[in-house]
């Protein structure tokens, strides 16, 4: 039996939580965060025996093998490093942290400790971007010439999530005071780990620009000063020569989440569409490349990044994705922002 921990109880951490409950030959027995009267509701509701204020408290006294990160991201290095340090296995939320040479600890600290270290890039339960990867790695879609990918949220225009006016679950979002990245940070870090990940590639050079509108009077509410990017777009390279965009914003207008890629080769295409199926993409491949006919693929479900991380744990085989490629991704994030402010491309180290 596997014994879990869980840090940060907030809206996130029901999703694990109930992600865990499905699996068998694993157990929560711990839950931590900084606020006692939310931690306390949130171990009732889903009966686990322990809380704790702070991950020092937990490793201190608790029996336990790997743990959840689900806190603000912000905070993730600060929780994640000492459990990794610990020996505990770790599955972090994304961004793995809100810049590259933060990540790069948890990348040096796994590489001493041996322990399961994933990122919940949760889109990589797509059984269909799993497809596509498989596609272009094998060159049926021969070399990538072009893609466009895009990450559109409505929160800023709908109350359909609830009214970020009044709920600090959203309003940290906005505040890069309180560990916000903004959009890029939030979700263009599913978009661009989905696009790259998909194109079996890794990107050479980005061009971004990010952009912060004004939502109210002051641009603060109570606490928090409302200057995280809104929305951002990337034009990027990669290394293997394919040009393409990757946009997001929250205020795309009846969009509540979706995520969408068109990706081209001199070979083949494909279409991924998250509104519409997990399971299914199009494809222009083959014979029908002559007629520019667009077939439907269907496929198999894939296990989730939470079966991934037990399964992982199991074996002693890391699967993807590791802190590694959380560090990737944020290095791709980081060149976005330095190109914002020096207004040109910046290329990847």
């Amino acid at each position: 039996m596997i014994k879990l921990a869980i840090v940060g109880t907030g809206g996130m951490a029901h999703a694990h939580a109930r992600s865990y409950e499905a699996i068998k030959g694993c157990k929560i027995v711990a839950a931590v965060d900084v606020d006692p009267k939310r931690v306390e509701a949130y171990a009732k509701e889903f009966n686990i025996p322990e809380t704790y204020t702070s991950v020092q408290d937990l490793i201190k006294h608790s029996d336990f093998d790997a743990a959840s990160v689900v806190t603000p991201d912000a905070f993730h290095v600060p929780c994640a490093l000492p459990l990794v340090k610990a020996g505990k296995h770790v599955l972090c939320e994304k961004p793995l942290a809100p810049i590259a040479k933060e990540a790069k600890k948890l990348v040096d600290a796994v590489k001493k400790t041996k322990v399961i270290n994933m990122v919940n890039f949760s889109y990589r339960n797509s059984s269909a971007l799993h497809k596509i990867h498989d596609l272009v790695a094998k060159g049926k879609l021969g070399r990538i010439m072009h893609f466009e990918a895009h990450y559109l949220q409505t929160w800023l225009t709908s109350p359909v999530w609830g009214d970020y006016k009044t709920s600090p679950q959203w309003l940290w979002r906005l505040s890069t005071a309180h560990g916000s990245k903004g959009s890029l940070g939030d979700i263009g870090v599913h978009i661009v780990d989905l696009t790259s990940f998909a194109c079996a590639d890794s990107i050479k050079q980005v061009n971004g620009q990010l952009k912060t509108f004004k939502k109210v009077k002051g641009d603060r509410i109570g606490e928090y000063k409302l200057d995280a990017n809104d929305s951002s777009f990337m034009r990027v390279e990669l290394n293997g020569g394919g040009l393409g965009t990757i946009s997001t914003t929250r205020w795309a207008t009846g969009q509540p989440n979706s995520l969408a890629l068109l990706l081209y080769g001199d070979k083949g295409a494909v279409k991924l569409d998250l509104d519409k199926s997990y399971n299914e993409f199009e494809a222009c491949m083959g014979k029908d490349v002559k007629t520019a006919t667009w077939k439907t693929i269907s496929c198999k479900n894939t296990p989730n990044m939470w079966q991934r991380f037990i399964k992982s744990i199991k074996t002693g085989k890391n699967d993807a994705s590791d802190f590694e490629r959380g560090w990737q991704v944020q290095k791709y994030l980081d060149a976005c922002i330095a190109s914002d402010k020096a207004g040109k491309a910046v290329s990847i180290r």
